[in-house]
């Protein structure tokens, strides 16, 4: 049966193999040539692509080749009474000037076969190779457009924190609800086609136009923009890999052109709008208004399905549960927009819905570590494109703790509630290894699904201005010129003339001046006025860049900082922050963070190339990375302001912490680590509204700090921070009680006790303002 099937349809297979014709000629314009219905021409198609009509289809082109040569012979001698009809190549004839000729001395006409030139033949046969190439690589593997009716069941993401707990899936596959294209309203239908295809009634399944469009723009303007058509791309969805290659684009065309044969418009556009992913584990209109709007898609408003026609060109990127939520009601305006250009509504609906407010439903899925989770997904889809995540089957391995996430999440929790009374809404945390950058924990703001105080946004990817825990760049600055932690500072007035601008007289966080202070009291007491002199005795452009290299990726523009950059001038982001603090942790090297053990496909075959390595050139020498440790974990040198039994003092030597707090009040951090773990924390208000003024310093990030830091040094007993052998050790205190200091070989002092103890002699490497 299948035999006679290939006969019957051999014309079609063979115009595929032996015209010279444009490789774009349709499937439907060569069974029109070979006299074969569309319907037909749309069977062949199920036999393409199976290997046992390889070697049939190779022998019915060289017999078809030699029945060409023999017809026309046959023509050319005019052979009587036999009636051949002219079969002709494509752009090769034959030459007609063969003549049949007579041989003398015999009776009668004998005739002697003409002949055949050389290079037809050679033509033939390139058409034949070439033929069995086009077969090889484009219809070998051609599925049938009748698959699109048939029930695909997409495979699940599982992503799972290190020890194997499962944190969430991504797409289940019962989590797809179909919908018939009759029961959803006009505008939601008519938004969807102003988003992806406008022409959708009018074309064929390709537009020339749009793939024109899209070519001229990525050459011109530098962008990617699609000129797939929507039966293109749910034939690239449901039937073609998303590997982006010359040859899957050309079945693409292929294929879309024969679904537009096979079925209706309505028939394609349902099947789209039930296929189509919406971001996270919504695939199809229906379960992507069940998961955004709680509701179902046939009572869809018009501000709502212009929002999630929006959202298949990048559902991560636009999804309102997303870390940019903004950028949908951008898309959502721009579907509207075009709706308006298609006279599909007027400018007035446009207006009205615009200033309708999307009530979303929050996410009802099970989810752990939620912020973390969006995070780690949101790098698996730039990594590996949307429908691998969503539709792949991966396994993914992350370097989350969920025991030290849920401590995390339960210090925050509790302190924020202390906090109510003083306007403080919101609170963070992170938590990472320094030597490796793994993301331990991940806390993003007190309730992921509280809606009212924006739970969803992660607060330790946003940038916000640091405080004073930005200080310690400007005195590892100092160190590497020469400064030491001895070296003594003037803690008095000093104004700084500003053009076109008040003169700066910076003040400290208490209002006092401390007169002459050693660098390590500045540092640990943090101290305004000091941190402002070294900035601009040693250089702004040197202060950012060395910032830059630690791991702040903020400060693209130079031009904008002033040397307030040294008080919190600057926003940074918390997980920015977190790797500048690491290398301080890590002796000097930068280990970037990193929230990934291992990626596995549906084979389980490894996806993950291996990290970068940071490890073969320290970003800060070991000698002034130990200066800035000794001072941060020193709790007799940050005694002055916050008091000799500070909630910042921990069990042990080793624990290195600095605090941050604006002088608005609206951010208040806490950085500190040892040489096994770092843990960050902030508390503030997602509206940038002030906290109380009874907040400060060690109200409200420290607590929390201090409680998680003290449930994970349970792991990680007895840090020190161990001094390298280069450094020198001197007694710098006259008085009965010795006093140690750390120096770098020649920035040391000569100490004479008499006649005035404590006097320094050689002050070479001191700091005077």
């Amino acid at each position: 049966m299948a035999l006679a099937h290939y006969q019957n349809t051999k014309s079609l297979i063979i115009y595929c193999a032996l015209s010279s014709s444009p490789a774009w000629i349709t499937i439907s314009t060569m069974a029109k040539r070979a006299k074969i219905s569309k319907n037909l021409a749309l069977q062949s198609l199920e036999l393409i692509g199976k290997p046992i009509y390889l070697l049939f289809a190779f022998i019915v082109i060289f017999c078809f080749s030699l029945l060409q040569l023999i017809t026309k012979l046959l023509h050319s001698i005019k052979v009587p009474k036999l009636r051949i009809p002219k079969i002709r190549f494509p752009r090769i004839r034959l030459k007609r000037s063969i003549q049949p000729t007579r041989r003398k001395g015999r009776k009668g006409q004998v005739l002697r076969l003409p002949k055949i030139n050389f290079k037809y033949i050679v033509a033939i046969l390139i058409c034949s190779i070439v033929g069995i190439l086009v077969y090889w690589y484009i219809f070998k593997d051609l599925p049938s457009p009748r698959l699109l009716s048939e029930s695909t069941p997409s495979l699940t993401t599982k992503i799972y924190d290190r020890h194997g707990t499962l944190l969430y899936q991504i797409y289940k596959d019962e989590n797809r609800t179909l919908i018939q294209l009759s029961t959803l309203p006009k505008h939601v239908i008519d938004a969807t086609l102003a988003a992806e295809d406008k022409n959708f009634y009018s074309h064929h399944g390709v537009s020339l136009t749009g793939i024109i469009r899209a070519a001229t723009n990525n050459l011109t303007k530098g962008t990617t923009q699609g000129g797939s058509t929507i039966t293109q791309q749910l034939v690239k969805n449901v039937l073609l890999s998303p590997k982006k290659t010359f040859t899957r684009k050309l079945k693409e065309l292929i294929l879309a052109l024969a679904t537009e044969s096979m079925y209706s418009k309505d028939q394609i556009l349902q099947m789209y709008l039930n296929q189509v992913g919406y971001g996270g584990t919504a695939y199809g209109i229906e379960q992507a208004s069940r998961e955004y709007f709680g509701k179902s898609a046939s009572t869809l408003t018009l501000a709502e399905g212009a929002m999630l026609a929006g959202l298949p060109i990048s559902p991560t990127l636009l999804s309102p549960f997303g870390t940019t939520p903004y950028l949908g009601k951008i898309r959502q305006q721009q579907v509207l927009e075009s709706m308006v250009a298609a006279n599909l509504i007027t400018e007035n609906d446009k207006l009205t819905a615009l200033a309708t407010p999307l009530v979303f439903h929050p996410q009802d899925i099970e989810i752990r570590a939620p912020h973390f989770v969006m995070y780690v997904k949101d790098l698996l889809v730039k990594e590996y494109g949307e429908a691998t995540i969503s539709r792949g089957g991966l396994s993914v391995t992350t370097t989350l703790d969920l025991g030290y996430q849920d401590i995390l999440q339960q210090e925050i929790n509790v302190e924020l509630t202390r906090l109510t009374h003083l306007h403080v809404q919101n609170g963070a945390g992170l938590i990472l290894s320094p030597s490796s950058g793994e993301i331990l924990a991940m806390v993003g703001s007190r309730d992921f699904f509280d809606t009212e105080h924006d739970g969803q946004v992660n607060l330790v990817l946003q940038s916000r201005q640091p405080g004073s825990s930005i200080k310690p760049i400007t005195y590892a600055l100092a160190f590497l010129r020469g400064s030491t932690p001895n070296s003594p500072i003037d803690d008095s007035p000093i104004c700084f003339i500003v053009a076109g601008q008040p003169n700066y007289c910076p003040k400290n966080y208490d209002g006092k001046f401390h007169g002459r202070v050693t660098l390590r009291t500045a540092l640990a007491s943090s101290y305004n006025i000091p941190a402002i002199k070294l900035l601009n005795t040693y250089g702004l452009d040197n202060m950012i860049s060395l910032a830059r290299s630690l791991g702040i990726t903020t400060w693209e523009d130079p031009s904008r900082f002033g040397l307030s950059l040294t008080l919190g001038g600057g926003e940074i982001t918390m997980l920015d922050l977190a790797s500048v603090y690491s290398v301080f942790a890590n002796n000097g090297y930068k280990s970037p963070p990193t929230s990934l053990l291992s990626v596995l496909d549906s084979q389980g075959r490894e996806l993950l190339s291996e990290p970068e390595s940071y490890a073969l050139n320290p970003i800060l020498p070991e000698s002034i990375v130990f200066q800035i440790n000794s001072i941060l974990s020193d709790p007799a040198a940050r005694a002055p302001a916050f008091g000799s039994n500070s909630i910042l003092n921990l069990p042990g030597s080793g624990v290195a912490v600095k605090t941050g707090t604006t002088n608005s009040l609206r951010d208040n951090w806490t950085f500190g680590y040892t040489q096994d773990i770092l843990v960050a924390t902030w508390v503030g208000n997602n509206d940038n509204t002030p906290m109380s003024s009874v907040a400060s310093g060690i109200t409200g990030a420290s607590p929390i700090w201090a409680h998680t830091m003290k449930k994970l040094l349970k792991d990680f007993p007895n840090p020190s921070f161990s001094p390298p052998k280069s450094l020198i050790k001197i007694n710098v205190s006259c008085s009965p009680s010795p006093r140690y200091e750390y120096f770098i070989p020649g920035t040391a002092p000569q100490i004479n006790c008499s006649p005035m103890p404590g006097s320094i002699l050689n002050t070479a490497a001191t700091t005077s303002q």
